[in-house]
């Protein structure tokens, strides 16, 4: 089961950050195309090339990236909460809230999972596709119950978690990852090295 998690979180941040990369190369090739055909000397070289679709492209690719980002965030941590009224609470009422709303969330996630499962199933039945891409939508929408389900597992995955330690994930600003303190130095500042 461990292996299977850290796989399963080591897909989801190469997929988060391939999306990201993959995006941000596509719309600096496109804006270099769109302002490159306005030059004299490589128009002609330039408007050989369509880039019609990137926008296209890049609006998938960053839905995507948000529907696996947001069960990252639940993973790790970094989503915002309002928990001041819940940390007031004596410790028996702050766990049971917590799980609450723990479970709130898988159950929520559950059923937009659910919901979009039922969409995408519906929408191979067609011949739908996307207008510039041209490749079927329910392709596109798949994000929408496989995002869904695993920000769903990864809500059950704290709650146990927290069941049982009474943590939940929390994320350090301050930290970067990857970068540590090695030393810290008389004069107060910490040199940075890169964690082995």
């Amino acid at each position: 089961m461990k292996l299977f998690l850290r796989i399963l979180d080591r897909f989801e941040e190469i997929l988060i950050a391939t999306l990201i990369a993959a995006a941000t190369i596509v719309i600096f090739l496109a804006v270099v195309h769109r302002y490159g055909t306005g030059v004299s000397f490589l128009y002609p070289y330039l408007i050989q090339i369509h880039f019609s679709w990137a926008q296209e492209l890049c609006i998938y690719m960053f839905v995507w990236m948000a529907k696996f980002g947001a069960a990252y965030g639940v993973r790790t941590g970094i989503h915002v909460g309002v928990d001041v009224l819940v940390l007031m609470l004596k410790p028996a009422y702050k766990k049971a809230t917590i799980l609450f709303g723990l479970f709130g969330g898988a159950f929520f996630t559950f059923v937009v999972g659910t919901m979009g499962l039922k969409f995408v199933l519906g929408l191979a039945q067609t011949d739908q596709t996307s207008p510039d891409l041209e490749i079927p939508s329910w392709i596109v929408y798949l994000c929408v119950p496989l995002g869904s389900y695993l920000m769903c597992f990864r809500f059950l995955q704290v709650a146990y978690s927290f069941w049982h330690t009474g943590e939940l994930p929390h994320h350090d600003e301050s930290e970067v990852e990857g970068l540590e303190a090695l030393e810290v130095k008389a004069t107060g500042g910490a040199t940075l090295g890169v964690r082995q």
